[in-house]
């Protein structure tokens, strides 16, 4: 089994930061031990060097490697720089047993709104027409409009041309985070989960921190939500080779299921 788990929007510096709940979650994801934590964006609030530090000062007690992108608020104040510098690549590829897991920054200097760019295409098809067991696609931003989170405006921009990419290079999970709503969504065969805020308390009605894990196995994937201090569920349950949904009658549907509150 490979063991994935995905951390997003922690937002140190922000007054609704709470550090015992990022304590709280270094601690669940080093008992785990993922083979990789994937962290999509919004590690700071805005932007600012000392912010990273603060960020990394916790990054660097999680056990496991780190797979990070920045978010737009990490990209406020020219601190994509900051970035660069401290974290590394905005755009990379690795591969974790079997799995090809490509990120990219989705995020414009100073702007809410994001996108990927047209010339950023080739170069995501070339990293994907690779063997892989299975194919993931990290971003800060929400391909898709998340229910209750109010009017849309801040989704990626070219996100129509961005999914034709990814569809037909056969991406089979794609994870963002951007608006601190849990959510799945089935597109064809290639699922789109969005993880909430792992450790801030700006939250949208009954949503809760929280972050996600993945488990993939065979031909099976899991995605399961799970809340610092304990309980969560699973919101995604699906064949690889058919795109299926796995869940019991009694449950409701998957994108259902990711906002029901507590």
């Amino acid at each position: 089994m490979v063991t994935i788990a995905h951390i997003s929007d922690p937002h140190v510096g922000s007054p609704y930061f709470v550090p015992n709940l990022m304590n709280r979650v270094i601690v669940e994801l080093n008992e785990l031990g993922p083979d990789a934590v994937i962290c999509t964006g919004d590690l700071t609030n805005e932007g600012y060097r000392q912010e990273y530090k603060n960020w990394m000062a916790y990054a660097e007690r999680i056990e496991s490697p780190i797979l990070t992108i920045p978010g737009n608020h990490d990209a406020r104040n020219v601190g994509y720089l900051h970035f660069e510098d401290l974290i590394g690549p905005r755009h990379w590829t690795t591969d974790v047993k079997g799995v090809r897991i490509v990120g990219a920054d989705s995020s414009e200097p100073d702007l809410n709104e994001g996108q990927i760019g047209r010339e950023r295409y080739p170069w995501l098809r070339e990293q994907f027409a690779v063997e892989a067991d299975l194919k993931v696609f990290a971003l800060h931003h929400h391909l898709i409009p998340v229910p209750g989170t109010g009017r849309e405006r801040s989704t990626v921009m070219d996100a129509g041309d961005l999914l034709e990419v990814l569809i037909t290079s056969g991406v089979n999970i794609v994870l963002s985070g951007h608006k601190h709503v849990p959510y799945v969504w089935r597109l064809e065969t290639m699922y789109v989960a969005n993880a909430g805020t792992v450790s801030s308390l700006r939250l949208r009605g009954y949503t809760k921190p929280c972050y996600n894990v993945l488990e993939f196995e065979g031909d099976e994937v899991k995605i399961h939500r799970r809340f610092p201090f304990g309980g969560g569920d699973t919101i995604a349950h699906f064949s690889l080779s058919s795109g299926a949904q796995h869940h019991r009658k009694s449950e409701p549907p998957v994108q259902e299921r990711a906002l029901a509150s507590e």
